[in-house]
């Protein structure tokens, strides 16, 4: 029989504040289960490492939170979706991560699906995963890709006691998406330095990498704009749909969240429109600068064509030509070359050619 441990947090309880027990044995290969338990007086953590030594609790009163890190455990999914009798439909969206961010209503819970971004400052690109929120009456389970989050914040808030362990599901549910989107501002705000950098870059010494790296920013700013696109449909339907899951005061706070969305959604189409001026602005400069060597060998070329006319005149090979046999005959052509060539200069320079 598997072993379960809890420790509580609070005053009813004498374990220390941050504790975390693990529940069950080690399975190296199975995806990591947090369990985060709370009433407005206690709060308990866990982490669950062996789904068979799992039961869900019954008390209505308490909230659960579960969180999967890493969804390539189809037997950890099931087990679950047997536990919280999960329709089969939404164990597969759990499992296909490449689903579009989307809510479902199902009998007695709600299925949401959105994009989880995070920016990996060393490669300078955003990494994408998909994160499923299954929200029920007392419980809230949570699904992502791959170990990390941006959801310390919200465990934060349940740790030190705030609103939130006043609330129902609904409301951690809201924490949950708010902490999403307030971190897609944090990327934008890091990308949009990195751009002004780069535009500084443009004006000041542009090159294939400044190219390479406007396109790279296009595509990732693509990437955003495909993830928040769709969210803003959910949050609109989560803020206006008769879901007696979502209180009315929640709703106000969804709708909060959605502003947040247009914002992001704002901020977005400002950094491409920016990058597309940037690219028009590196082509020009490059045209200008070809125009600007264009210029300088035409003047050279320009300068050399009568005195290539007068020294191929007197190469010709004619025995009656009387400046050969002249004293002076060399020097006066020299003389004459310079003249043309310092005529031509100021010619060109009061035309403001150069």
């Amino acid at each position: 029989m598997a072993r379960k441990l809890v420790v509580r947090r609070g005053a009813k309880v004498g374990a220390p504040p941050g504790t975390l027990v693990h529940i069950g044995k080690h399975k190296p290969d199975s995806a990591a289960i947090r369990l985060i338990g709370y009433t407005p007086d206690e709060l308990s953590e866990s982490v669950i490492e062996d789904m068979d030594s799992y039961a869900r609790e019954t008390d209505a009163e308490r909230i659960l939170w579960l969180n999967v890190d890493g969804v390539s455990d189809a037997a950890v999914v099931e087990k679950l979706g047997a536990l919280f009798e999960l329709h089969p439909l939404v164990m597969e969206d759990i499992l296909n991560t490449d689903q579009r961010p989307k809510v479902e209503d199902y009998q007695g819970y709600l299925y949401i699906v959105l994009r989880m971004l995070q920016f990996d400052q060393g490669r300078q690109q955003i990494h994408s995963e998909q994160l499923s929120l299954v929200l029920g009456p007392n419980f809230v389970l949570s699904f992502q890709e791959r170990p990390g989050d941006v959801f310390e914040g919200v465990r934060e808030r349940l740790r030190a006691g705030r609103r939130i362990r006043f609330m129902r599901t609904d409301y951690l549910a809201y924490a949950l998406l708010d902490a999403v989107v307030d971190h897609y501002f944090e990327m934008l705000e890091y990308i949009g330095e990195q751009v002004e950098a780069l535009e500084d870059q443009l004006i000041d010494a542009p090159g294939p990498d400044t190219l390479a790296r406007i396109h790279h920013y296009k595509r990732e700013m693509l990437l955003l704009r495909k993830s928040i696109w769709p969210l803003r449909e959910v949050l609109s339907r989560l803020s206006r749909d008769e879901s007696t899951l979502i209180s009315e005061e929640t709703r106000l706070y969804l709708r909060d969240v959605y502003d947040h969305a247009i914002h992001v959604m704002d901020s977005i189409d400002t950094i491409r429109e920016l990058l597309v001026s940037m690219l028009d602005l590196y082509l020009s400069s490059i045209s200008k600068r070809m125009n600007e060597i264009m210029k300088v060998l035409t003047i050279f070329a320009t300068l050399f064509m009568p005195l290539t006319f007068i020294v191929g005149v007197y190469g010709m090979n004619f025995d009656v030509m009387p400046e050969l046999r002249w004293r002076w005959g060399y020097p006066a052509v020299m003389a004459l070359m310079l003249v043309i060539v310092v005529g031509l200069l100021v010619f060109f320079r009061r035309r403001r050619w150069i």
